[in-house]
Formats: structure tokens, sequence, C-alpha cells
């Protein structure tokens, strides 16, 4: 991820709440919201009703691993929140299905 920022403090994930459009897949929910910058920002929430840690933190793997491939077709100067969707079944969740949504999300909001 050599363009992209990750997002930690619980302030930038408030900010990314209220102020970016919000659209829905079947694994992942994904909120974007442009900024000014010649980089991307991305932060990754998992529940923790999702799971113990080790599944949690597979999850946030998967996703990241998918962010790297795409990050280059990726317009710059766009804030990315992606989170899990509650009714995902973790178990099932797989790489591919992941990069599915991801593609789908991306191209409805005319990001890619």
């Amino acid at each position: 991820m050599k363009n992209t920022v990750m997002i930690k403090k619980n302030y930038e994930f408030k900010k990314f709440f209220s102020k970016g459009k919000f659209y829905l897949g079947e694994y992942i929910n994904m909120y974007i919201h442009f900024n000014k910058l010649s980089y991307n920002k991305l932060g990754i929430a998992v529940s923790k009703k999702a799971g113990k840690a080790v599944k949690r933190n597979r999850i946030k793997r998967l996703i990241r691993e998918n962010y790297k491939i795409i990050e280059s077709k990726i317009n710059s100067g766009i804030n990315i929140l992606i989170i899990i969707n509650n009714n995902a079944n973790i178990e099932k969740i797989s790489y591919i299905g992941i990069k599915k949504d991801f593609e789908k999300i991306l191209k409805k909001a005319r990001v890619l």
C-alpha cells in the first residue's frame, strides 16, 4: 500500500461515518469520501460480534490484500472505510468473495 495511509484514530472513523457515502455489498459495507489530498486513506473495521481476534484479523488481512491489488486502479484523493457486514457469515467469507464485492462497490462508486 504505497500511496495509502491507514486510518486508526476514532475521530477519523467518526468523520467518515458522517460525511462518507454508504455502499452496501454482500460481505462488506463501504463509506467513500473524497478528500483534496494526493493520497488515499483506508480504514478497516470489524466488530467484536464477528468472532474472536483470530477470525477478525483474518478478515482484515483479506481486505488489505485485496486493496493492495486494486490500489493502482483507484483514483487518488479518496477516503475508504470498510466495514464487515453483520449479516455475513465470517466462516464462509473467502478471498474471492471479498474481491468481487470490493470491485462491484468501487465500480458503483465510480472510483476505479
